[in-house]
């Protein structure tokens, strides 16, 4: 299966802050079937977010792979069927 082009995001350890190393990203809330809709976030000129769903904070940090966070739990991986 095709890589994300656009990085996805989710917070199963409930932390209240994610880094981010994107700016222009999904967060999905919590792993299936725990997820919320699928929700593009931009930052635009901003170094932080919160999604309108989970109330979670993302923060970018340059120094991080766009596809990477911390805590890296985080970052979203689809697992092929």
């Amino acid at each position: 299966m095709a890589e994300h082009v656009v990085p996805h995001f989710q917070n199963d350890p409930g932390v209240p802050v994610i880094e981010v190393g994107a700016k222009e990203f999904m967060c999905v809330g919590a792993t299936p079937p725990y997820d919320h809709p699928h929700i593009f976030l931009d930052m635009g000129a901003d170094n932080e977010i919160i999604c309108s769903y989970c109330s979670t904070l993302y923060r970018f940090n340059a120094s991080l792979d766009p596809h990477a966070a911390i805590p890296a739990a985080c970052a979203y991986r689809l697992v092929a069927a």
